[in-house]
């Protein structure tokens, strides 16, 4: 890479961490500040003329104005802005709609525009300048990057939807892109066993010094890619070819990978005395200059970060922050951990402590109001158009900087499981279980599912009252439930075509168990009338198996 890069990166940088401090020293005037900054651009929306945001002067007239609502309450405004309506939530034209799962089988699309999009990358440049402050050669070498593609389909008001991370990956400097390890059109590759053996192609073709993407199951995925199919990489390597990529490659991306592609003999050559001497094509290996990884490192995803080492190697690991389809919300500011500092400028935040939820009216903190050791749900309000908009995560306090809050992403809240990115909601698996019942007149009892984190998939335990037998369960049943949960969340199906998710497991119970465990809680907690059976739990109790049932393989 140029080392014109970072240091114009640092340049920027610092421009942007002077605000950043300055408001993280007084986060009640900056919260103000930024609050009525989005009023007043928003104020002749649809939404803001509904809700009087020009007569909001506080953050209390804020709370009192507009209730707190969750994404199904938005929808409706979201439909009309897809359809192609101007000033429904947010003033400014929308550029694309990002794209994750909600909470049925609809999935959520998330308004952007040209300045979210803006103060998002300002984030974003600003991770990069501490970035090459705490690791100056980690932009020496190349990038290796791993995206979703920018565009995945047109509203009907013809806006696109997709990735935000695949668009910024597009829009990045020329410099920048010159250092891109993988191109991008590799992310628009379809097939997922295609698009990962491509990427592992062009990225062992560099010498890599820095690594980023969100999920560290999509790291462990992309090593094993290599280590499995280190002949056929080696070979494209050497000859310069697309080699397994090009199976029924559309023409179109065909035509935009061959710039970069040219025989590499020796590259090839130093890969294959790896193998003969390893017995493996590691990472670790492969890219000796490899300087930092950019990941989660918290949460149940970030569980999956340590494993990263054996195929890696000791690599400092810096967390990409809380980010979310929704909203960019923290700035990591050293390694090895979760925590970042709230970004007081960007969006208008709200917390809720995690007991008080369920009340009626519960307490509503600002940032200045945190404690350290709390957990909090947080309500955001965002330049994309999020009013008070509960996102269902569960932050932690765990320290400040200046006097403004870090916060580690916990887990999602209440009737969700994310073992890896999926964000599976029980209102998804009540109505994937009740479409297999219909469809196959099935005869079941009481269920749980319960997501299992060294498997990294869901085990599903039954009270089975139905005739049919294993072969059935294993090669029927489990996949068509496999494939509805797959229509009714998109990040699920996208994590079981990539194996980043293992198949299904179901467990037969004999009957009475669901009566045993009812029972058990009933005994701890004395009350009767209040309990509710939970259908998506961290685990399950001690229970009679009958059988245990897998699906074989991953369904075509």
């Amino acid at each position: 890479m140029s080392p014109l890069i970072p240091m114009t990166i640092r340049w920027r940088g610092q421009a942007l961490a002077n605000r950043f401090d300055a408001a993280a020293r007084n986060p009640e005037r900056a919260q103000q500040d930024c609050l009525q900054a989005l009023l007043t651009r928003h104020r002749a929306t649809a939404f803001g003329q509904t809700h009087g945001f020009d007569q909001i002067k506080t953050p209390a007239d804020y709370q009192r104005a507009v209730p707190c609502r969750d994404y199904e309450a938005l929808r409706p405004y979201v439909q009309r802005m897809m359809q192609g309506e101007a000033n429904v939530l947010v003033s400014d034209p929308v550029t694309m709609f990002t794209l994750t799962s909600g909470t049925t089988g609809q999935p959520k699309y998330l308004p952007v525009t040209a300045v979210s999009e803006a103060r998002n990358s300002a984030l974003m440049r600003q991770w990069l300048s501490r970035l090459l402050t705490d690791h100056p050669r980690c932009l020496s070498r190349s990038l290796v990057g791993i995206v979703s593609a920018a565009v995945e389909g047109h509203t009907p008001g013809g806006i696109p939807y997709g990735s935000l991370s695949g668009r910024i990956y597009q829009q990045m400097p020329g410099l920048v892109r010159r250092a891109y390890a993988v191109p991008y059109p590799v992310f628009e590759i379809p097939d997922y066993d295609r698009r990962y053996w491509a990427i592992a192609r062009f990225a062992l073709a560099r010498d890599v010094s820095f690594m980023g993407t969100p999920n560290p199951s999509t790291l462990l995925r992309l090593a094993a890619v290599m280590d499995e199919h280190h002949e056929s990489l080696i070979r494209a390597i050497h000859d310069g070819t697309l080699g397994l990529a090009a199976t029924d490659l559309s023409p179109a991306i065909r035509r935009s990978l061959q710039p970069d592609l040219r025989p590499q003999p020796q590259r090839a050559k130093t890969l294959e005395r790896l193998v003969t001497t390893t017995g493996h094509l590691h990472p670790k290996d492969c890219w000796p200059q490899l300087q930092l990884i950019g990941c989660w490192t918290g949460g149940s995803v970030g569980i999956q970060t340590p494993r990263l080492t054996s195929a890696y190697g000791a690599v400092p690991r810096r967390d990409l922050g809380y980010l979310a389809s929704e909203a960019r919300v923290t700035l990591p500011i050293a390694d090895h951990t979760p925590s970042g500092v709230l970004d007081l400028t960007l969006n208008f935040c709200e917390f809720i402590p995690e007991e008080a939820m369920q009340q009626h009216q519960p307490p509503v903190y600002l940032s200045h109001e945190l404690e350290v050791g709390q957990r909090y749900h947080i309500l955001l309000t965002t330049p994309g158009g999020l009013y008070r908009y509960h996102i269902n995560d569960i932050v932690e306090v765990t320290g400040f900087y200046h006097r403004a809050p870090l916060l580690a992403f916990v887990r999602k809240g209440k009737d969700m499981s994310n073992l890896t990115g999926e964000k599976l909601h029980v209102n998804q698996i009540l109505l994937a279980m009740e479409q297999v019942q219909r469809q196959f007149d099935l005869t079941i009892g009481q269920y749980q599912w319960v997501p299992n984190l060294s498997e990294m998939n869901y085990h599903i335990y039954v009270e089975w009252a139905d005739s049919r037998g294993d072969r059935w369960i294993q090669h029927t049943l489990l996949p068509a439930l496999d494939q509805t949960l797959q229509q009714l969340n998109h990040e699920y199906a996208q994590k079981r075509a990539s194996q980043r998710l293992r198949p299904l497991c179901l467990h037969r119970l004999q009957p009475g168990w669901a009566d045993a465990v009812k029972r058990a809680v009933i005994a701890t907690s004395g009350r009767d009338v209040q309990y509710k059976w939970r259908v998506l739990c961290p685990d399950t109790q001690p229970h009679p198996l009958t059988l245990s049932y897998r699906e074989a393989a991953l369904p075509k």
